[in-house]
């Protein structure tokens, strides 16, 4: 006879025994997935005013909204758009809710992007040196070996502020990105859209 057995701790049975909270976590996943539908064709309206690039091949990829249950253990939903992912050529902005973190914007860029793009994305971070976005600041990438990595810690992301533009020149890809906690969650909207907009504005070196 087998003598297999696990052991709960008493707040993990509590949690075994009750489906609601369970039910209310697949209920709130699904809201963001609605949420991130409706902020891709905000996104999609923004793109068809910019002329410059409007036409622009990787806007014409189909947004892609997906989920799982374990980015660092913890559920996830993402949106990525515009999304052109092609060896070594990647253009993505990726909107990425992290349960119990944050809701953020990344912008990806590598090979021939990352050489069309860097010198207007230089240019922009040059230009507010000591002047930083006053509420949602701008983070730079330092993470040399993966792209893929979404959290906000120190060995993944530094504030734009305490970086030489310079930098940009020097990384294999660059990402930038902007976050928002969770707690400010009637402010999300406001804010993917500004910073969506701002990324245009950032990529056709428009004065923000």
């Amino acid at each position: 006879m087998s003598n297999a057995k696990v052991m709960l701790s008493s707040k993990e049975q509590e949690l075994v025994m009750n489906a609601d909270w369970i039910l209310t976590k697949n209920a709130v996943i699904q809201k963001i997935h609605t949420f991130f539908g409706q902020i891709c064709t905000v996104y999609q309206n923004e793109v068809a005013l910019n002329i410059a690039l409007a036409n622009e091949p990787a806007f014409t990829i189909g947004p892609k909204i997906s989920k799982g249950e374990n980015y660092e253990g913890l559920p996830w939903v993402m949106l990525d758009y515009p999304r052109y992912f092609e060896g070594q050529d990647v253009f993505a902005v990726r909107t990425f809710f992290w349960w119990g973190n944050d809701i953020s914007i990344h912008i990806q860029l590598s090979g021939k992007f990352k050489t069309f793009f860097s010198n207007a994305i230089q240019q922009y971070f040059q230009l507010r040196i000591g002047n930083p976005h006053p509420n949602y600041e701008w983070f730079i990438c330092v993470n040399m070996e993966d792209a893929w990595q979404h959290h906000f810690r120190p060995d993944n992301y530094r504030r734009a502020a305490e970086l030489n533009p310079a930098i940009l020149s020097q990384l294999p890809f660059i990402k930038m990105a902007k976050k928002i906690p969770l707690s400010e969650w009637d402010d999300t909207s406001f804010f993917l859209q500004q910073t969506f907009k701002e990324v245009l504005q950032i990529l056709t070196n428009q004065t923000i």
